[in-house]
């Protein structure tokens, strides 16, 4: 076995531990903050596919994680729940009986917002730049203004309410499952857009991003990698709208505003253009980080309580990271072993200078 395959399997095992001392020792608010980390970690990741190493300024994320929250919502609800749901408007045939379980609904999610990606991504993906950024914001605002004003297919502004989360993990019945499959979706994400951006693939996504021209002057197909990353990007970012959406347990089109995707394109930015480490990092970073400074609005240390104070000093934070950090925390490079090693090295080797 490689190297690479060995510390895989170490921070696999590591990550498995971690899981296992966080639902027995956290309490539910907690493991709340637990999954939405693994969520906009798998957010993150597939936004950086596309925004980091295809070099495509894409802003339509929030349309295809909504996609994917919707299609799940609709698969899981049984009739009853929708018909209660439904009430201004019945939901239209077949879907008003379909019940399916969790990881069909799951799969089919994200294979449903790989279509709109591809859909999206087959005229827009001809612009570039700026013009790429407007057309997908567009899009994905489309995508929710459509969500809006179907009410028999999505109940309109009302949303969806009740939303079961599953309590199986594969064939076992097991406590909080939704955290494990939270956190195997986000290693599976992880784990293959690794193996993808190592891949041939990886390399002809990275030379669209540093010269479109010299690529397509070696032989790459540019609009077909380049669809290739968006809908790749699409179909985890649906996995990620039905966690999103089983974890909350209510959906409607007022949260798949262009305000998601700016946030999951801050945490891209943050953690590095082009790093997938840097994208798990600031997702869980920046996660855990909105929630500590939440004290801040509520009064802290004998201050009174300033609703928008933990915006200013999350602000603060991160314009820190940008003026110290101009290439975000990873850059596009990614955290190998030899580097945490290294990194574990110099405060043994200052020491020893020291004596």
């Amino acid at each position: 076995m490689s190297k690479k395959v060995i510390t895989s399997l170490i921070l696999i095992l590591i990550t498995i531990t971690l899981l296992i001392i966080a639902q027995n020792n956290l309490d539910s608010f907690s493991l709340r903050i637990l999954n939405l980390c693994g969520i906009y970690v798998i957010f993150a990741v597939s936004m950086n596919l596309i925004n980091g190493f295809t070099g495509q300024l894409a802003l339509g994320h929030a349309g295809f994680i909504a996609v994917g929250a919707y299609s799940y919502s609709l698969l899981v609800m049984d009739p009853q729940l929708k018909e209660m749901n439904f009430f201004l408007k019945p939901l239209i045939a077949p879907l008003n009986t379909v019940h399916w379980p969790f990881l069909p609904a799951l799969i089919l999610a994200g294979l449903m917002a790989a279509l709109a990606g591809f859909l999206v991504g087959a005229p827009a993906l001809r612009l570039r730049g700026d013009y790429l950024a407007i057309a997908t914001l567009g899009f994905g605002e489309i995508i929710r203004i459509i969500f809006t004003n179907t009410q028999s297919i999505t109940n309109g502004s009302l949303g969806l309410k009740g939303i079961p989360a599953p309590d199986k993990f594969l064939f076992f019945s097991m406590k909080n499952s939704l955290m494990w499959w939270v956190w195997i979706a986000a290693i599976i994400t992880v784990i293959f857009h690794f193996l993808l951006i190592d891949s041939s693939y990886g390399r002809a996504f990275k030379a669209i991003r540093e010269d479109e021209k010299a690529a397509q002057a070696m032989g790459i197909a540019l609009f077909k990698h380049k669809v290739m990353a968006m809908v790749i990007s699409s179909f985890f970012a649906g996995i990620g709208g039905a966690l999103l959406a089983s974890l909350i347990g209510t959906i409607d089109p007022l949260m798949f505003r262009f305000l998601l995707t700016f946030n999951i394109l801050l945490i891209v930015v943050v953690g590095g253009m082009g790093s997938i480490s840097g994208s798990i990092i600031s997702a869980i970073s920046i996660t855990i980080l909105m929630e500590v400074l939440r004290a801040l609005d509520q009064g802290f240390m004998g201050l009174p309580a300033l609703p928008g104070l933990r915006m200013v000093v999350f602000a603060l934070l991160l314009m820190s990271v940008v003026l110290f950090y101009p290439k975000g925390l990873m850059g596009n490079e990614e955290l190998s072993w030899n580097k945490l090693m290294n990194l574990l090295k110099k405060p043994l080797l200052l020491k020893e200078v020291k004596k």
